[in-house]
């Protein structure tokens, strides 16, 4: 049965991603066409859940003056939320201890009290989660993904993803003009935990030598023959992309297993910075590689880390529109009655695919990605 919606809220889950703007315009007009009310929530869920703590309490009407103010390129409209799950919220009890609560009962009462009747959350992976068991216990939601990996499930390009891949090509483009000059191996770390979407679609558009991803155990050996076959005295530099998430063949594991265990016992002052359980794993990717790489290729290999940085900066004209897109389609979403959804968008095509069958699941490189055979065909070495 079709929903009765006249007040929606939209949200921003943890993470800075440039040109949200652009998705809340996109909802906001074509709210505004079928007569509803839209306000915007502080900081995630914070604004609903600490409205105190906010000049507005916590909501921003987000009037057709107010939007046509928005620059569609930047994230300065609402905020993002500090990484606050409703069902375990960090508090400080009578006894001036610090305590996990679940409040989700009194977002949903606070919801219910403004008069919200749906809630359009742009979110990451663990968002979708926490969404979830609030739809479980009656909020009515559309989601749509966000990613500068993109790795989301069902949809082919998240937004973010496209000005993140073109900030990382600018940034590799600048990897390789230094390399050639200074004669240097290069492997350039860039986000990429699970899925290597972005390592492989900007490797591929620099002309890497090599892309090293999640999907694919890396052969350390075969890299570095496949580098030192490309090195010559007219050519004398080379560039490696590799996600942070890179994964390697057995044998190198064990290796660098064993030499850890050794460097533990001989010195008492060891960090164990080969704990799998490592907080900061930012540049161990590249480290690592750089360090094998040395071993057998004779000019000098530097790891160099793009991390958040591709964070930053304005949103891309595809962005842009991706978001426009993202935005309308969400409240089409809630107007046809398909709440609790994750909006996919497969080019050309925008569906909503139920929000259940999206939860716990990545979108990785598939063996038989044409990026894969691309690269692969450009001369691009991309694992074993």
């Amino acid at each position: 049965m079709k929903n009765v919606t006249k007040k929606i809220a939209i949200n921003i889950g943890a993470g800075y991603t440039p040109g949200v703007n652009a998705i809340i315009i996109g909802a906001a007009h074509a709210a505004y066409k079928l007569g509803w009310q839209v306000v915007g929530i502080r900081d995630g869920f914070e604004g609903l859940l600490f409205p105190d703590r906010y000049p507005d309490d916590g909501l921003v009407d987000m009037g057709p003056e107010v939007i046509e103010r928005l620059n569609p390129a930047g994230s300065d409209a609402l905020g993002t939320s500090a990484s606050i799950d409703p069902f375990h919220v960090r508090t400080v009890n009578e006894l001036g201890m610090i305590e996990e609560v679940d409040m989700s009962d009194t977002l949903l009462k606070n919801l219910k009290d403004k008069k919200i009747d749906a809630v359009i959350s742009i979110v990451m992976g663990r968002g979708l989660s926490i969404l979830y068991k609030l739809n479980q216990k009656g909020l009515n939601s559309v989601c749509i993904p966000r990613s500068v990996e993109n790795d989301m499930a069902y949809t082919a390009v998240s937004f973010g993803f496209n000005t993140a891949l073109s900030f990382t090509i600018d940034m590799l483009d600048r990897a390789r003009q230094a390399a050639q000059s200074a004669h240097k191996i290069f492997v350039v770390e860039v986000l990429g935990e699970q899925a290597g979407w972005l390592a492989l679609q900007s490797g591929i558009a620099v002309m890497a030598d090599a892309v090293v991803i999640p999907e694919i155990n890396c052969d350390l050996k075969k890299l570095g023959e496949h580098l030192n076959q490309k090195l010559t005295s007219g050519r004398p530099y080379g560039l490696v992309v590799v996600a942070e998430g890179a994964k390697f063949t057995v044998d190198v594991l064990v290796k660098a297993a064993t030499l850890s265990s050794l460097k533990k016992s001989l010195s008492p002052l060891a960090t164990g910075d080969d704990d799998s359980h490592a907080i900061q794993r930012s540049g161990k990717a590249a480290e690592f590689i750089a360090n094998k790489l040395q071993q057998s290729i004779p000019f000098e290999v530097q790891p160099l880390v793009l991390n958040q940085w591709v964070r930053g900066g304005a949103a891309t004209a595809v962005d842009r529109q991706i978001g426009l897109c993202y935005g309308a389609a969400a409240v089409r979403a809630l107007d046809e009655g398909n709440d609790n959804t994750i909006i996919a968008f497969v080019p050309p095509e925008i569906t909503f695919i139920p929000l259940v069958d999206a939860l716990n699941k990545v979108r990785t490189v598939p063996a038989h990605s044409e990026f894969l055979k691309v690269a692969q065909t450009l001369g691009i070495y991309t694992g074993a």
